[in-house]
């Protein structure tokens, strides 16, 4: 028996773009989408939101308008959610992509109920565009729509394999957790998601589960209980 009926797959921009660091990666969507169709077949239903970093980082400028960047940011999640929906489709998957502004006809708005209906109809829902207002991010936008979709548990596919103590990547002694909560994290700075996303999460108590992409078949063991990532609870 399945351990969640209904799931939010974070996916980091960075992570889709491999050894690239930009832009995408088709070997790794690829792999996404086959471990995505598994779960599909076994009656789970999964929402995807994937991050922008492929693309853009926003705040890292020091001359574009904030709320401008932001809006570079809501759309480089449009446009990482259609190439990841259609590498979707290709492995044999039925899609649709939800933004919550207007997107000519490459999307539809997103409401509970539309999503909820393309659940039911055995489609994997993209969730793309963040909140639709600036100075949020793409992780409070994905603890938002967890929230409002009563998803099981957020799975946070990074290009890290859990939550550490210190960075890893500066810091080879860093301990890693098999399990933290939100509350823990916050008080130790960890940044597992940012504040915002945070508070949400501790308040409306949506767990979430922290791993490597590339390990193999990570969001399939990530499902089942099998993950060596970091459990967050809230």
């Amino acid at each position: 028996m399945n351990r969640y009926k209904r799931v939010l797959l974070k996916l980091s921009g960075e992570a889709l773009a491999g050894d690239k660091k930009t832009g995408f990666d088709e070997a790794t969507c690829i792999k996404v989408a086959n471990q995505v169709k598994q779960l599909v077949q076994e009656g789970i239903e999964v929402g995807v939101v994937i991050g922008g970093g492929n693309f853009w980082r926003g705040r890292t400028s020091e001359t574009i308008d904030r709320t401008k960047a932001d809006q570079i940011g809501m759309l480089a999640t449009v446009m990482n959610c259609i190439y990841v929906s259609e590498i979707f489709r290709y492995a044999g998957m039925k899609t649709q992509v939800l933004t919550p502004f207007e997107c000519g006809s490459m999307t539809k708005i997103f409401s509970k109920d539309r999503a909820n209906k393309y659940f039911e109809k055995g489609m994997v829902v993209f969730l793309a565009g963040g909140t639709g207002h600036p100075y949020f991010s793409t992780d409070t936008g994905v603890v938002l729509r967890a929230v409002e979709l009563e998803a099981d548990v957020i799975l946070m596919a990074k290009a890290v394999d859990g939550v550490y103590d210190s960075d890893p990547k500066k810091n080879p002694g860093a301990k890693k957790y098999s399990e933290i909560s939100l509350k823990e994290a916050l008080d130790k700075q960890l940044a597992v998601v940012d504040l915002s996303a945070t508070v949400l999460a501790m308040e409306n108590k949506m767990p979430m589960l922290v791993f490597a992409l590339e390990k193999e078949e990570s969001i399939i063991k990530a499902v089942h209980g099998k993950s060596d990532g970091t459990v967050v609870t809230a």
